[in-house]
């Protein structure tokens, strides 16, 4: 049975590793050397310069700005959106009760789900075409046209949701939780359904409530899905490219006056637009070594024992 066994193991690993040697592995490697050039991008002609465009990086206040903005992303988006979707997902599997007195999901619970799973379906460019309408500025907007009728905003000073500096960021965040709410409300439900109903019952007997019932019981055996959702969501935070240049002013986005640049905006603009090929794959660079910094802590951070039920 063991007689050339590693020839065969070998003989089906050696497509997928030598594919991902070329078209993942490599490209980081080419990145990382064109950044020490002063490569223009369309030149096939470039020299070495070292270190400088790094240097250069630290002194860009545009770029440190977009890392800060990159950094609240991470921060909020990650939090509010389990928060959410764990609170929706105890709701819908076990927030209420049954008829004969068990646990069970709030009425309509299979609805919901469906409901919730919707903003998923959409791809993030027509996202950012949704949302572009509701955050008109202008009296047109869904979203300042319900603030006129309520009479919170003058009909003739509506509010620039995309266009004001302390409000951008706030309402991108916005968008990006209303996608991902659904997706992670449905993987955390998947894995309540592994949770035995007798848990829940032996609490409730015991006079447990929603929350004890939740903070006891739902959140240390689902800890393992929150983490994966944590990472997941933590790297989509380090991007953010879509929506930010498709939703906000300026060149690939950014605006207004770079108060919503992030790292991926301003490392196309200098490789597109400005011809700075060898300084955009620094920031590449930068961008690749922080995103796989933010995984490795949230892994360490979120790190628990295995909880056997």
């Amino acid at each position: 049975m063991r007689k050339g066994q590693y020839r065969f193991v070998a003989g089906f690993l050696f497509v997928p590793v030598a594919l991902y040697l070329i078209f993942v592995i490599w490209p980081y490697v080419q990145t990382f050397g064109y950044s020490l050039t002063d490569w223009k991008g369309q030149s096939q002609t470039f020299k070495f310069v070292g270190l400088d465009n790094y240097k250069a990086l630290f002194q860009d206040d545009i770029f440190m700005g977009a890392i800060w903005h990159n950094i609240l992303f991470l921060v909020f988006i990650p939090v509010i959106t389990i928060l959410l979707a764990l609170f929706f997902a105890f709701m819908l599997n076990a927030g209420g009760r049954g008829r004969a007195g068990g646990v069970a999901g709030v009425a309509g619970s299979k609805f919901y789900k469906v409901v919730y799973f919707f903003p998923q379906v959409l791809s993030l460019a027509i996202m950012a075409v949704l949302f572009g309408a509701v955050y008109r500025s202008d009296s047109g907007g869904m979203l300042n046209g319900v603030l006129i009728k309520l009479g919170l905003v003058d009909a003739e000073n509506p509010v620039e949701w995309l266009n004001e500096p302390s409000l951008v960021l706030w309402a991108l965040i916005l968008v990006v939780v209303w996608h991902g709410v659904g997706f992670y409300l449905v993987l955390f439900s998947a894995a309540m359904q592994s949770i035995p109903r007798d848990i829940y019952e032996a609490a409730l007997i015991d006079g447990a409530g929603r929350a004890q019932s939740f903070f006891r019981i739902t959140l240390p055996l689902l800890w393992e899905s929150v983490q994966t959702a944590w990472v997941y969501l933590g790297i989509a935070a380090m991007d953010m490219f879509i929506l930010v240049s498709t939703m906000t002013s300026g060149d690939y986005g950014g605006g207004p006056d770079h108060h919503s640049e992030v790292m991926a905006t301003v490392m196309m603009r200098n490789f597109l637009l400005y011809g700075k090929s060898g300084y955009a794959c620094a920031m590449g660079v930068i961008m690749l070594l922080l995103t796989l910094i933010v995984s490795v802590v949230m892994l360490r951070a979120t790190r628990r024992d295995r909880i056997e039920f």
